[in-house]
């Protein structure tokens, strides 16, 4: 009762200051609603953009991703520093020139409106389909492991409680998001920011602790002594990141997330000066260098704990065991016979079952670790607490990408398409039923993602479908004005049609030529780039004579100094990762 006590206090504390530090700010013009009125300061930037990032698609997945791989995945949070100081000192500044709202309105104005609409089209579809759902799921099950709700509410059944957490979560994020904008989004995320960096560093610390009997530094010693392997941050070929793919479709795709994926750099376009800007995006980038210490140990200390029978009760386990047999029986047979494939075909069909129970219960396990490594080291008080940084983070990534979805449809579609003439008020209000609408697509979708083997490594699968074509085009934007907007546009639709073949249609092929999924990605990407280059050479676009150069900086609605340590500080960060990985790579 106590953990439920301060969780909701603490919950309802962060909204009280939130409305308190947003009242009378303006959002009803779309400027206002969107991009805080492009007023925001380096900290909360760096505060906005981690948060939103470290939300429980991170904490709850990449931990369990973690749990499966050990420390090979922190590949995700170490290189995302690299990608942020790419954002910092090549991309910022030439967004913010431009004066821009979303990605699709910097195409519209290197290409033309059909490429504009083509990203907006992606951009919408894949955040209500793919990146929504799985903020609300793993965010339902951080916290139902967190508040221990099957105990709490006596509700055993495990999609009874996953429905009703992902509704509350819904329902919350949405009046955040829809009524507030961008503004009130950012504020909620720096002030659950600090919680949440202060509350994932105890649990690292208490966990360590608890693991080495008292002695943080013997905890560490300990599951290092006790899986070696686990601690390399090198991957090897069975890992979900082999370390190869580190240089093809994991740098893709953070390079994509941190430098042109709306959802996460909308709130640096919100940026008062191009120097606050960077400040804030560096600053960031120096704190997700070191996230591993929340994001990846903790699943390392929960996979040790399991195999010493501490963190699940056996009571769980076999609750786990049960849904799982019931599930496989209520499979159809075609259904059956395809999750035993990769049995051998030697075995008893019982024992069989047996495995795939068994698999389905590791992953079961891998979805809840963090959650039960949380509710195990904190005391009962700060377990309420960072429950509610916890539903704090989900509101933030969630907010955020409802946000951005909302954005992208009212200056993208409504505005252009729908009412041209639209006043701002009315484009706003466009903006708070789209998103309405989409947060309920979402609330219903969410669900029935229970079942996947790691929820991590689908996003980042699903993720590719449309990161590796935008970010392609982009790029290519940027760095050569000879590239036609058609043949951009064919990039756009090709790519991702290409990438939904090889995942749908040819996914086994590629496992029997041992094609990893991330180097399929890195092979879509060559090739755009590529193609569009033949283009850009055999019939390049005709630059009007005196146009302006792309990154002129003339119109650009705020101070364009750069920040003077902005080369400095972002070499800095690039030399500490290089040292990480080849300090874990030799340990």
């Amino acid at each position: 009762m106590l953990t439920l006590v301060s969780f909701i206090f603490f919950t309802a504390l962060v909204g009280v200051l939130t409305y308190l530090l947003v009242r009378g700010k303006e959002s009803e013009s779309s400027d206002g609603y969107f991009l805080a009125g492009r007023s925001l300061t380096a900290g909360v930037i760096a505060g906005s953009l981690l948060l939103t990032n470290l939300s429980t698609e991170q904490l709850v997945g990449l931990n369990g991703a973690a749990f499966g791989d050990g420390l090979a995945v922190m590949a995700w949070e170490v290189i995302a520093g690299l990608s942020l100081v790419v954002m910092a000192l090549f991309f910022l500044p030439r967004y913010l020139a431009r004066g821009i709202t979303t990605i699709p309105q910097f195409l519209a104005g290197r290409f033309n409106e059909t490429t504009e609409s083509i990203t907006n089209a992606i951009f919408i579809l894949a955040y209500a389909a793919i990146l929504l759902p799985i903020i609300l799921y793993t965010g339902a099950r951080g916290l139902s492991g967190i508040l221990d709700l099957h105990e709490l509410t006596g509700i055993q059944n495990d999609q009874t409680i996953l429905w009703m957490v992902v509704w509350m979560i819904g329902i919350i994020g949405s009046i955040y998001a829809v009524f507030g904008g961008l503004r009130t989004v950012a504020i909620s995320d720096t002030i659950n920011g600090f919680g949440l960096l202060v509350g994932g560093a105890m649990i690292a610390y208490l966990g360590l602790q608890w693991v080495g009997d008292g002695d943080a530094l013997n905890g560490w010693t300990t599951m290092r002594d006790a899986e070696p392997k686990r601690f390399s941050s090198l991957g090897d070929a069975d890992s979900s990141v082999p370390w190869p793919t580190l240089f093809t479709g994991v740098l893709l795709l953070n390079m994509f997330y941190w430098t042109t994926n709306q959802q996460i750099i909308q709130r640096t376009f919100a940026a008062k000066t191009l120097a606050e800007g960077q400040k804030g995006v560096l600053l960031a980038a120096g704190l997700k260098v070191f996230a591993p210490l929340i994001l990846v140990l903790p699943g390392m200390m929960a996979y040790h704990l399991d195999t010493k029978g501490e963190l699940f009760s056996a009571d769980r386990v076999q609750v786990m065991a049960s849904e799982a047999r019931a599930a496989f029986d209520a499979l159809a047979d075609a259904e059956r016979s395809a999750a035993l494939a990769a049995e051998d075909a030697s075995i008893d069909e019982e024992v069989a079952i047996e495995n795939w129970v068994s698999a389905t219960v590791q992953s079961q396990k891998k979805d809840q670790s963090y959650g039960s490594l949380v509710r195990q080291v904190l005391p009962k008080p700060l377990t309420g607490f960072f429950a509610a940084v916890m539903v704090g983070a989900i509101l933030s990534s969630f907010n955020s990408a409802l946000n951005a979805t909302a954005t992208l449809f009212s200056l993208g579609i409504y505005r252009r398409y729908i009412r041209p003439t639209a006043d701002e008020t009315a484009v706003v209000r466009s903006g708070r039923v789209f998103g309405t609408l989409i947060a309920i697509v979402a609330m219903c979708v969410a669900p029935m993602l229970a079942g996947q083997d790691s929820i991590f490594g689908y996003l980042q699968k699903m993720n590719g479908l449309y990161f590796i074509p935008i970010f392609a085009v982009v790029l290519v934007g940027m760095l050569d004005r000879r590239v036609p907007a058609w043949i951009a546009n064919v990039a756009l639709v090709a790519g991702f049609a290409a990438i939904a073949l090889g995942y749908f249609a040819f996914g086994d092929w590629m496992k029997q030529v041992e094609l990893h999924e991330f180097h399929f990605l890195g092979i879509v990407f060559v090739s755009l780039v590529i193609l569009m280059e033949i283009v850009a050479f055999t019939s390049p676009r005709v630059i009007p004579e005196g146009a302006l150069p792309d990154n002129d900086e003339s119109l650009s609605p705020i101070p364009m100094t750069r920040w003077p340590l902005a080369g400095p500080v972002g070499a800095g960060l690039a030399i500490a990762v290089l040292l990480i990985y080849g300090y874990f790579a030799v340990i």
